[in-house]
């Protein structure tokens, strides 16, 4: 990288994550790029989580000894953390979920089946992660809806005169749109997107999944109705996401599981629900995750999430230049590091993504391929497949140069 400007302590930084500390193969030193599927953890991360199991290990909410109350008080401190992470209004309005998966299926189960009807549209777009693709076809074959989507430019990045058209024309309910793209790296402009769907009378939930981890995020500014995420993603444990929904729509929402907690009383006759926003998260919580997470939002804060944008940038600014190199190599996504968050996946002429994975591992490099979970953007493109890789923090200017190396391996292997 020339001449770049250091934004933080990148090695210093490293020496907190103990995963990038190992060999790979045969003590090659390990070069992970598969950021946009799952973060490393750094040990401020882990050892928060070992302390809760190995210190205050208990349910929370519902005990009054001292374990119950210091692992209940960790629990929602978590949930402040996040609160100021994303800038939301209360912390009522943070729900505990799964991931981003789970939470938006608890919006079109709970909001989408209180409030949509038989020709209502929602509106997303040809980008999307399956995760916001599939809960929505469900609903439609169960309550008659129609589900529409935005095309893409040459570009890459979204036909926006087609979604002010959609919006002009067609009865939309709610738009629902990631905020950056996991295949693409398309930065999505999704305050404009809010301004326009409210103009029409339409909510907008936001995939905030590539977005949260990568650059900072005001659910506020961006007036999203609702804004979901996953812990993974972001130095935080797996199995760990989070809803965020303006106070008012929670509160008109049905609960979607019921069980303990998520009730205020419980008669053989009927059920009413707790407050928010313990009305969804029903039974015990991802407690050692939340209290993970909070830890994780710690991490990033002290780092500064424009710093962690800042040092991306560079880092993909880099990677786009050098992968441009690659004789043979078809980008996805805009050519402009401006448009576009820390994801790179790219097409090797005459050589499935698979296999590059697989040529790239042997060489200590970690990418992912496949579909990505977005087959129909790949279909778009005329490939089932494509190889990514995708940077984080901890991600450095000579690891950009091994994935470079890495791939020449890949077609000096298969002749190409």
């Amino acid at each position: 990288m020339t001449d770049q400007v250091q934004i933080f302590d990148v090695d210093t930084l490293r020496a907190d994550f103990p995963i990038l500390q190992q060999m790979h193969h045969d003590g090659v030193p390990l070069v992970y790029l598969d950021n946009a599927a799952s973060s490393q953890k750094p040990r401020q991360v882990i050892e928060t989580i070992d302390d809760y199991y190995r210190r205050y290990n208990a349910n929370v909410h519902r005990g009054v000894h001292k374990l119950s109350e210091e692992a209940t008080a960790a629990y929602e401190e978590a949930r402040i953390k996040i609160r100021h992470f994303i800038n939301a209004a209360s912390k009522r309005e943070i729900i505990f979920t799964s991931g981003t998966t789970d939470s938006i299926n608890l919006v079109a189960q709970s909001w989408g089946r209180a409030n949509l009807q038989a020709g209502d549209v929602v509106l997303s777009t040809v980008m999307e992660h399956h995760s916001n693709i599939v809960p929505w076809q469900l609903l439609a074959a169960e309550k008659g809806i129609v589900v529409k989507y935005v095309p893409l430019l040459p570009d890459g990045t979204l036909d926006l005169e087609a979604y002010t058209r959609f919006l002009r024309d067609e009865p939309v309910k709610l738009v629902t749109v990631m905020h950056v793209s996991n295949v693409l790296g398309t930065i999505n402009p999704v305050q404009e997107m809010a301004r326009q769907a409210h103009d029409a009378g339409a909510l907008i939930l936001v995939d905030g999944a590539q977005s949260t981890p990568h650059l900072p995020v005001d659910v506020q500014a961006i007036d999203a109705d609702f804004y979901a995420f996953s812990g993974h993603k972001m130095l935080g444990p797996t199995g760990i996401g989070v809803l965020y929904g303006k106070r008012e729509l929670l509160e008109a929402m049905p609960p979607w599981k019921g069980g303990g907690d998520m009730i205020a009383t419980v008669r053989l006759e009927g059920s009413t629900w707790n407050d928010l926003p313990y009305k969804f998260e029903a039974g015990t919580p991802i407690i050692a995750g939340a209290i993970g997470l909070g830890a994780a939002v710690d991490y990033l804060t002290a780092l500064g999430m424009d710093k962690v944008q800042a040092h991306e940038h560079a880092i993909t600014e880099y990677a786009l230049e050098r992968l441009a190199e690659v004789p043979g190599l078809t980008l996805l996504g805009p050519a402009d590091a401006a448009k576009r968050g820390a994801v790179t996946a790219f097409t090797l002429d005459g050589i499935h993504a698979h296999d590059v994975a697989q040529v790239l591992d042997a060489h200590g490099i970690a990418v992912r391929a496949g579909h990505h979970c977005a087959m129909p953007l790949h279909e778009i493109y005329g490939t089932g497949a494509s190889a990514r890789a995708s940077f984080y923090v901890y991600n450095t200017p000579q690891e950009v140069d091994a994935l470079i190396a890495g791939l020449y391996k890949v077609k000096e292997t298969f002749a190409i």
